[in-house]
């Protein structure tokens, strides 16, 4: 690669304001610079290019391997089934002629539910002392409260 040092570059300025003239030269160093950004910008994209398409490479390789291992599993797997469906007859035969009569199965009680009131806090005041005293026992929705609560207009 081109070893661009600062005597070079001064070497570099010097000629091309003898050759240009200082007018042009800032236009001239812009465009310079530009293309060079672009240039950088290209090569860039390309790099990004060659990666992902290493990259992609790289994955169906992945995908390969992986497909192969999971098809190599679903092998083994259907062989074992079919070793245990074949085990699992053998069983099921000789259980069935050992029990000709089959036991019910045992039953559970219904589930019920336990009717706890989970909206309201439960403590260990007692209610008739909450009504005597006048505290709620019961959750109010807001529309019920502002109706419960709402001044009477005298006629």
């Amino acid at each position: 690669m081109i070893d661009l040092g600062i005597e070079k570059m001064m070497v570099i300025g010097a000629v091309a304001l003898i050759v240009i003239g200082p007018e042009k030269l800032p236009r001239v160093a812009r465009t310079v610079g530009t293309l060079l950004g672009k240039a950088q910008r290209y090569v860039s994209d390309v790099k990004a290019e060659v990666n992902r398409s290493i990259e992609l490479e790289e994955l169906k390789k992945m995908k390969d391997t992986v497909e192969t291992a999971a098809r190599d599993v679903e092998g083994s797997i259907r062989s074992g089934a079919n070793e245990f469906d074949k085990q699992w007859a053998e069983a099921t035969s000789t259980a069935s002629e050992a029990h000709t009569a089959l036991a019910e199965p045992p039953s559970f009680p219904e589930y019920k539910h336990p009717r706890k009131k989970w909206r309201i806090k439960q403590g260990a005041t007692p209610t008739w002392y909450k009504a005597r005293n006048g505290i709620r026992t019961k959750a109010l929705s807001g529309a019920a409260r502002v109706a419960r609560y709402r001044p009477q207009k005298f006629n």
